[in-house]
């Protein structure tokens, strides 16, 4: 489970035997959401966000703070999934304490 983030109590992850579409999870006191992009001709198109099949889901305020993480930092989770599970290269999770705006 390479870890990416985090930001505000929620670890922000990949599976580590995820598939595609592109998607990154977050994790909080065992609930869970997901954000899967959208990317067309290499350019991010969407965001959606949901549940993870099977887990409770974030309270409203985790879950501003997960969509507010995800946009903010969009193109470099696309990157780090490329360097994971393309590339085979090691993730270095980051701590943020300051907030995305």
């Amino acid at each position: 489970m390479p870890k990416l983030y985090e930001y505000f109590g929620l670890i922000v992850f990949f599976y580590a035997n995820e598939h595609e579409p592109v998607h990154v999870h977050a994790k909080c006191q065992g609930r869970e959401a997901r954000a899967e992009f959208e990317i067309i001709n290499g350019e991010i198109r969407d965001i959606r966000f949901g549940p993870s099949a099977g887990r409770a889901p974030l309270n409203a305020r985790e879950m501003r703070c997960f969509e507010e993480l995800v946009r903010g930092r969009a193109q470099e989770i696309v990157r780090k999934w490329i360097d994971f599970f393309v590339l085979n290269k090691s993730i270095q999770a980051e701590q943020i304490t300051q907030r995305l705006k």
